[in-house]
């Protein structure tokens, strides 16, 4: 699990460093970086795997950008950065490299300029460009060191964790079927259009698996409409003739309409139903990331669905049999009553920009003021929209 990110020069996030838990949720108005800094993992993750290009970005759910956007460019700078740098830390091993494209001429792939891959004291990979003259400088040398490595060397496990990292994006009409999957990586699809099968491959862990057994319960609680839900093949279910659907679709049954006639699938369901559904996909399924992201998790969710999900979800994670770390981020101010914020894995951060543009990340944690507010009966909800906790748009 990463303990400490740290990036520079990457667009708004001139240097910014971030202690994270298990479960981490960022709060803050539209443009503040949020955004961005689930990206900026996202780059550290193609260049742990060695190649920082289009495809590599893509495969992670990070938008493509020429140097000109990535690199910071604040013209109260004397001198504007010629790399960008991104570092993952934890108690055992870390991860760092700065990254080089030049702005008039750029190409297809970023340049290793300096890579460090550390466990411990321990240097087992440093390179700076005095010592890459030989080497291939669009290739990280880190990931090819890896083959070398014993599986459970924590060097290893840090470097695993960084490739396999995925920013999640669920969209309505592409969890409906009704819209390809950009991006189909195992298990859900960055977008959902994988939600059917890995949800079948949910359903069918939990006869051996009483973690995976309690999402779909909670699950179901969380959709008061529905008495179930189960992945069917798409002829089982009655779709109009103009929705495309996928061989297989989730077939959800309303506890309020007559037998015969109480049967939908996700193009009829409520977006809310599937989004509920793709977290705990993402929660409890085997193959899903040990460490990913969320952007804009509140995604078609009813203010007090999104509390009772988030708490959920914590639960899911914390709770996991294996470690799991998750950034996300959210505009829905219920959100935050949903999350444990006593327990220390559960970590809360406001983004916004300073006077000068630069984007600034700060943790909520709860102190003596923070109590004596919810003594009052302040929830977390009415501080931030209240302003009191920062991370709201000056408008």
């Amino acid at each position: 699990m990463i303990d400490t990110l740290t990036v520079e020069s990457f667009k708004s996030l001139e240097s910014v460093t971030v202690e994270l838990g298990n479960v981490n949720v960022f709060i803050g108005a539209n443009g503040s970086g949020k955004s961005n800094l689930l990206e900026a993992l996202g780059v550290l993750s193609a260049a742990a795997n060695g190649r920082v290009d289009d495809e590599a970005l893509l495969y992670r759910g990070v938008r493509p950008g020429v140097p000109k956007l990535y690199k910071t460019s604040f013209p109260s700078r004397k001198r504007q950065p010629a790399h960008i740098s991104f570092a993952a830390r934890n108690s055992q091993a870390q991860y760092k490299v700065s990254l080089h494209n030049p702005l008039t001429d750029p190409k297809p792939a970023w340049r290793f300029k300096t890579e460090l891959w550390q466990k411990g004291n321990e240097k087992l990979v440093g390179s700076s460009p005095a010592l890459r003259k030989k080497a291939n400088p669009e290739q990280g040398l880190a990931a090819l060191k890896a083959v070398e490595c014993n599986e459970n060397d924590p060097a290893l496990q840090l470097l695993r964790e960084l490739q396999g990292y995925q920013i999640f994006a669920p969209t309505t009409p592409v969890l409906r079927g009704i819209a390809n999957e950009p991006q189909p990586r195992k298990p859900v699809g960055l977008s959902g259009g994988q939600l059917p099968g890995a949800l079948g491959e949910l359903f069918l862990s939990r006869h051996k698996n009483p973690h995976a057994k309690q999402i779909c319960s909670d699950a179901i609680g969380l959709i008061d409409w529905a008495t179930s839900f189960l992945p069917v093949p798409a002829a089982m279910i009655p779709l109009s003739p103009a929705a495309a659907a996928s061989q297989r679709v989730v077939r959800f049954t309303d506890r309020y309409m007559l037998p015969g006639r109480n049967v939908l699938s996700g193009y009829d369901a409520s977006e809310g139903a599937l989004v509920v559904l793709f977290l705990a996909v993402l929660a409890g399924h085997d193959l899903s990331p040990a460490l990913c992201a969320v952007d804009n998790a509140d995604h078609g969710l009813n203010p007090r669905l999104a509390r009772a999900l988030m708490g959920k979800l914590c639960d899911w994670y914390l709770n996991a049999p294996q470690q799991r770390q998750i950034l996300l981020t959210t505009h829905n101010p219920l959100v935050l009553d949903g999350l444990p914020l006593q327990d220390d894995r559960v970590r809360l951060f406001t983004v916004s920009r300073t006077n000068t543009g630069r984007t600034a990340v700060r943790r909520v944690e709860v102190d003596e003021a923070l109590l004596a507010k919810a003594e009052e009966g302040w929830t977390l909800s009415r501080l931030w929209v209240m302003g009191h906790l920062g991370g709201v748009p000056d408008v």
